[in-house]
């Protein structure tokens, strides 16, 4: 413990994620705490930067999420401080807030995802009705470009140029974003934990009616999760695989978690890589590293060992 120095831990910010990166710093808060880690709680939204600063810290624990937390912001003012973090630098952040880019930059390197077309909220009703006709078939998934936690996302079953300017319009909100407009794939749901570059056991997320939406990702105990999930030895060894060049392609370090669907067909199509995994009771990572015998405590100490700067 004394090798990792004074800590800070930084929850909360100002992102509409704020609420579960709060759950997720008290959870990690405990954890090191309970190991005897010298740690201090920090909350960008309510402490000056003065305190990084002057706070002698020698390693930071990033537990944000979302813009200004996971975007490369807090990321970059860490490097200018000297001060180690976890996850990945500040191009890999930025790269990974950005779903459009980061799919640009998978299907580039051969790893599959939807497909899919960012689109103006204002965009007129032609670009809406091209839209549907090139990715509606099996219906629209509609979600914000830059934000976490299924925040702003509608499933739209049969799509129709009303119903998708009213969903383009929640996952805009007030910022009034580019909006990412997917095919609907209707598959079985999974996500990996990628630890110092290695995959963890896959987990199956079952949630009812399909629907992983914020309330059955943190709240209540709807979702039913298959830790290791029940797929033919291959498939699984497919998906890690998969999800390992993702981590790779966008220059990641430290952890990340990376969600992916599986078509009819039997093949995958990773959806987005989360940079700062929760870490609620609700959240996956823990889970994961359970499976191969690293209880929740030991992760975080895992995460925080792994802190550099760019």
């Amino acid at each position: 413990m004394e090798n990792l120095g004074r800590v800070v831990l930084l929850m909360g910010g100002v992102s509409s994620e704020r609420e579960v990166s709060l759950m997720s710093g008290e959870g990690v808060h405990k954890a090191l705490v309970s190991k005897g880690v010298d740690v201090l709680k920090f909350d960008p939204k309510t402490d000056s930067l003065e305190t990084l600063e002057k706070g002698g810290f020698d390693r930071a624990f990033i537990a944000l999420h979302g813009r200004l937390g996971e975007d490369g912001t807090i990321q970059g003012v860490l490097n200018y401080l000297g001060i180690p973090y976890t996850g990945p630098g500040v191009t890999a952040s930025a790269m990974a807030i950005d779903k459009d880019l980061t799919k640009r930059v998978w299907r580039s390197a051969g790893i599959p995802v939807p497909e899919g077309v960012m689109i103006d909220p204002k965009a007129d009703d032609a670009v809406l009705e091209e839209a549907i006709a090139c990715l509606g078939a099996t219906g629209l998934v509609v979600k914000p470009a830059h934000d976490g936690s299924s925040i702003g996302v509608t499933k739209l079953a049969e799509p129709t140029v009303a119903a998708l300017r009213k969903a383009l319009e929640d996952a805009a909100g007030v910022r009034g974003d580019e909006v990412l407009v997917e095919e609907y794939i209707h598959g079985r749901e999974f996500t990996v934990a990628v630890l110092d570059g290695r995959a963890l056991p896959v987990i199956e997320i079952r949630a009812p009616e399909g629907d992983y939406d914020f309330n059955n990702k943190y709240f209540g105990d709807a979702v039913h999760y298959d830790c290791p999930a029940k797929l033919e030895d291959e498939a699984a060894a497919t998906l890690g695989s998969l999800c390992e060049r993702a981590f790779a392609a966008v220059g990641a370090r430290g952890w990340s978690r990376i969600d992916a669907l599986q078509r009819a067909d039997g093949s995958f199509a990773l959806l987005e890589i989360n940079t700062s995994p929760g870490m609620t009771p609700h959240s996956l990572v823990p889970m994961a590293a359970c499976a191969v015998g690293m209880d929740y405590a030991d992760l975080c100490l895992k995460v925080l060992s792994l802190a550099r700067c760019d």
